[in-house]
């Protein structure tokens, strides 16, 4: 069995990011870490293949920045990682990172299983991993809370999804591409000898050429960004009792038609 997750490294959601006079947006000297929901995404294709007799393959889309993750993958217990990257990547939309996707899974051929994490924290984006599926021509299942059954031999598998007011049971077809939420798995902490072997480990990257296509014309184009205007926030003591501050409260809001 194969199982193929791809991750990224995002900054530190307790950073604070900003956004330049060009628009574009500075992380500064945030520290990166792996994208947080790839970590549960990365511990099911570990743990599914070592279940299996399997190999769990982590793969990246994008500049160097990105081996942070997979080396944190390494470290988790993944048999291999890779990073894709190219020139014409800069400025791909998402059909273009699903291109790319499709193709190299293709690549590493007799994939059984591609799992995602819910979305890329810093981006809060998902559509890649449908428009991933569409490209392989797999079934897509999202929002998967536990795999049930997972039968390389027969084919098949069936999930439990969660749902806004309860659960799910779906079966599909392998090979398929599924996204997971945090209920799914702990991840593991990564062990002294598995950071150290990650450390030395060393990460062959492909090139577009590499995968044999070009990047279809991006449908979007990010224009700039804008950080929202500042507000004053103006408070104001009420005086009195309890009870004359809440009268002049009551009193403020029907003025005001809020009650």
């Amino acid at each position: 069995m194969h199982v193929v997750t791809f991750t990224r490294s995002t900054p530190d959601t307790a950073a604070r990011l900003t956004v330049d006079a060009d628009g574009c947006v500075s992380q500064g000297d945030a520290a990166m870490v792996v994208n947080p929901w790839d970590e549960y995404s990365l511990e099911e294709s570990i743990a599914q293949a070592e279940d299996q007799g399997g190999t769990a393959t982590a793969v990246a889309i994008g500049p160097e920045v990105h081996e942070e993750a997979l080396r944190q993958a390494l470290a988790m217990g993944a048999n291999a990682a890779l990073r894709i990257d190219d020139p014409a990547l800069a400025g791909a939309d998402s059909i273009g990172w699903a291109t790319v996707a499709a193709a190299t899974v293709r690549r590493l051929d007799d994939v059984d299983l591609v799992i995602f994490g819910k979305e890329a924290v810093d981006v809060g984006s998902d559509q890649h991993q449908i428009q991933t599926a569409r490209l392989l021509g797999w079934p897509f299942i999202g929002a998967v809370s536990r795999i049930l059954e997972l039968e390389t031999g027969a084919g098949s598998m069936r999930v439990e999804r969660s749902l806004e007011h309860g659960k799910q049971v779906l079966t599909c077809r392998l090979p398929a591409v599924i996204s997971v939420l945090k209920d799914i798995n702990e991840p593991r902490y990564p062990s002294f000898m598995g950071i150290r072997r990650a450390s030395r480990a060393s990460i062959p990257v492909w090139s577009l050429a590499d995968l044999e296509i070009t990047l279809p014309q991006a449908l979007t184009m990010e224009m700039k960004l804008e950080e929202p205007p500042q507000r004053l926030a103006e408070a104001e003591l009420l005086p009195g009792t309890p009870a004359e501050q809440a009268a002049a409260l009551i009193a403020r809001l029907e003025k005001e038609q809020v009650l």
